[in-house]
C-alpha cells in the first residue's frame, strides 16, 4: 500500500544562500558584466535623486546618498524582491519637509528609526500582503499630490531661492520665483541659478527623447547635471552648489536616548506612523510593478517589507532620510538586463565609493540643477494621463483621487491619504450595502425582484418598496439575486408578510433558499407566528 503525500514549494533560503537559490531559477543565468553595467547605471540614475530628494526634504545632500548607500548595501542584500532598488524616495520627501520644519533635522533619526521597527515588526506578522489593499484612486492621489508639492518647492530651489512654509504658498508664489529668474533684483543671482535649472530641464528632455541607442543606458537626469555642472563651471556662475562636509562622517545624525521620549507625544507618534505606512505602501506597490517587468523570482512581500524596516533602522541610527523601493531605479535595474540583487547591492558600493574617495565631484553641482530634476520628477508624479483612466472608469474614483489631492495640496500628506482611504472604504461600503427592489405586477399578483445586499443601510429603500405593494394582492419575492441579507432586513420581511397577509393577501417568500445560503448569519429573536410564517419557524428558532 502506498500512501500519497502532497508535494510543497520550495523554501526559499536565507543569507548568500538566497542569492543561489534565485540563480538555480529557470530562465536566471548569472552574467556578471551585465550585472556590473545594470549596477552602473541604476548608481547614476540614483546619483542625482538621492542629492535632489535630500534638498527636497529640507536635509543636507549627503543625509540622501546615506539613505541610497544603505538601501543598496544592506536592503539590496535582505530585499524579498531581487532586482527592486531602494533609496530616498520622491514620496516622502513632503512628509519628511514638514517633520523637519517642525522638530528639527537632530529628531529626524528617531523618527525614521522608529518606522523602520514598525515596518519590521509588520512583516514579522505577515502583513505585508494587506499594504497592497489600497485603493488606486488613493495611490495616484498620493502620488498626485506629492507631485504638485514637489513641483511648487522645487520650482523656487531652482532659482536659488528658499521654498515658502506652505504647498498652497509654494504655488501661489510660483509668478514670484518666474520674475526672479527672469529679472535680476537687488543684485541677487536667481535668474543665473534660472538659467542653469533650464538648461537641466531641457537637457533631460531631450536627452529622454532623442537620445542615440548606443547611449540608451545613461539616463537623462545624470546627462542633464553633467551638462549643467559644466556650463556653470564655463561660465564661473556665482550660485549654490552642492556642500558636502570635509569628513563624510561629520553628516552622521545620531539621535540621543533622551530623544525617543518624543515617541510619546501624539503628533510626532502619528508622523512616524505615516512615515511607516507609507514607504511600506510605496515599497510593495513598486515591488508588485517589478514583477511585471521580469521573469525572475517573485516578491517575498514579508521579507521585503522587513528588509524595508532593516534598512530604515539603520538609517535611523545614522540620522539619515526613510527609504522605500523606488520605482524609477528599480525600473532602470530591469531595462538595464539585470537577473539577480548583486546589481542593486553593486550600486550602494559605487555610491559609497564616490562620496568617500571623490566628494570634491559632488561639489561642482549647482542645486539649481537638482531642483530643475525635481521639477521634473514632480510634473511626472501628476501623472495626469492616470487621472484620465480614472475618470473613465468611475466618476467615484474621479472624486477620491480629487479630494486626496486638494487635501494634501492644502493641509498636509497624511491627511490628504487618510480622508483618501476613508472615502475610498465608505464607497466600498455604500456599493456593497446597495439593494435594487424591482415590482412588476400582472392581475393580482406582483413579483418583487431583490438583487444586492439587503442590509440595514438599505432597510429604508425596502420598507418603502413594501409599503407600496397593493393590499389583497399575492406578493412573490424573490431572493436568489442577493448577496447577502442581515438580520433587520430578515425582520422586516417575517414582519411584512404578518400584516400583508393580515389584509387578505398572500406574501411567499423563498425563505428555504435564504435559510440554506445565509443560515450562520440568522440569529433571530424567536416570536409567536401565525400559521402563515411556519415557513420561517426553522429560520427563527434559535
Amino acid at each position: 500500500m502506498t500512501t500519497g503525500t502532497t508535494s510543497q514549494p520550495p523554501q526559499r533560503p536565507s543569507g548568500f544562500k538566497r542569492l543561489f537559490f534565485e540563480l538555480s531559477q529557470p530562465g536566471v543565468k548569472l552574467n556578471p558584466g551585465r550585472e556590473l553595467m545594470a549596477s552602473v547605471v541604476v548608481f547614476l540614475v540614483a546619483l542625482p535623486l538621492c542629492m535632489g530628494i535630500a534638498g527636497a526634504s529640507g536635509v543636507p545632500e549627503s543625509l540622501g546618498l546615506i539613505t541610497g548607500i544603505v538601501g543598496g548595501l544592506v536592503v539590496g542584500f535582505l530585499a524579498g524582491s531581487p532586482l527592486q532598488v531602494s533609496g530616498p524616495a520622491a514620496g516622502l520627501a513632503v512628509l519628511v519637509l514638514e517633520f523637519v520644519g517642525k522638530y528639527g533635522i537632530p529628531m529626524l533619526g528617531v523618527a525614521v528609526l522608529s518606522a523602520g521597527a514598525l515596518q519590521f515588526v509588520a512583516g514579522w506578522l505577515k502583513l505585508g500582503r494587506w499594504f497592497r489593499a489600497t485603493s488606486p484612486a488613493v495611490i495616484q492621489g498620493m502620488l498626485a499630490g506629492i507631485g504638485v508639492l514637489i513641483f511648487a518647492s522645487q520650482f523656487h530651489f531652482m532659482v536659488d531661492d528658499k521654498p515658502r512654509d506652505t504647498g498652497i504658498n509654494n504655488l501661489l508664489s510660483i509668478p514670484e520665483a518666474i520674475e526672479k529668474g527672469i529679472f535680476p533684483l537687488d543684485g541677487s543671482s536667481h535668474h543665473l541659478a534660472a538659467l542653469i535649472g533650464v538648461i537641466t530641464l531641457a537637457t533631460l528632455i531631450l536627452w529622454n527623447a532623442f537620445r542615440p541607442k548606443i547611449l540608451k543606458s545613461l539616463p537623462g537626469a545624470l546627462m542633464a547635471v553633467v551638462v549643467a555642472a559644466g556650463a556653470a563651471a564655463i561660465l564661473e556662475l556665482d550660485i549654490k552648489y552642492v556642500e558636502l562636509p570635509a569628513s563624510f562622517a561629520e553628516s552622521l545624525n545620531f539621535p540621543n536616548l533622551t530623544d525617543f521620549k518624543m515617541l510619546f507625544n501624539h503628533d510626532f507618534f502619528l508622523t512616524v506612523v505615516g512615515i511607516a505606512v507609507i514607504a511600506s505602501a510605496e515599497t510593495l506597490l513598486c515591488a508588485s510593478a517589478v514583477d511585471q517587468m521580469h521573469e525572475g523570482a517573485r516578491t517575498q512581500y514579508d521579507r521585503e517589507l522587513m528588509s524595508q524596516g532593516v534598512g530604515n533602522l539603520i538609517c535611523g541610527v545614522f540620522g539619515a532620510l526613510p527609504m522605500t523601493g523606488v520605482i524609477v531605479r528599480s525600473s532602470a535595474n530591469v531595462e538595464a538586463g539585470a537577473q539577480t540583487r548583486i546589481s542593486a547591492i553593486a550600486h550602494g558600493l559605487w555610491l559609497l565609493i564616490l562620496v568617500i574617495a571623490l566628494p570634491f565631484v559632488l561639489q561642482t553641482i549647482p542645486r539649481a540643477s537638482l531642483g530643475a530634476i525635481l521639477v521634473y520628477t514632480g510634473y511626472k508624479l501628476m501623472n495626469p494621463k492616470a487621472a484620465l483612466k480614472l475618470w473613465r472608469f468611475s466618476r467615484g474614483e474621479m472624486m477620491i483621487y480629487g479630494v486626496t489631492v486638494a487635501l494634501i495640496v492644502a493641509t498636509d500628506l497624511l491627511t490628504g491619504v487618510l480622508v483618501g482611504v476613508a472615502l475610498a472604504a465608505g464607497k466600498l461600503l455604500l456599493k456593497f450595502s446597495r439593494l435594487n427592489v424591482q415590482t412588476s405586477q400582472t392581475g393580482q399578483v406582483v413579483d418583487v425582484q431583490l438583487q444586492g445586499a439587503a442590509t440595514f443601510v438599505a432597510l429604508p429603500n425596502l420598507a418603502e418598496a413594501l409599503e407600496a405593494l397593493p393590499r389583497g394582492t399575492e406578493v412573490h419575492v424573490h431572493a436568489g439575486n442577493l448577496a447577502y441579507i442581515d438580520h433587520a432586513c430578515l425582520e422586516l420581511l417575517a414582519t411584512f408578510q404578518r400584516q400583508h397577509e393580515a389584509t387578505g393577501g398572500s406574501f411567499t417568500v423563498e425563505w428555504d433558499d435564504l435559510e440554506s445560503r445565509y443560515r450562520e448569519h440568522l440569529v433571530l429573536t424567536p416570536a409567536p407566528l401565525p400559521k402563515s410564517d411556519k415557513a420561517l419557524s426553522s429560520v427563527t428558532k434559535p
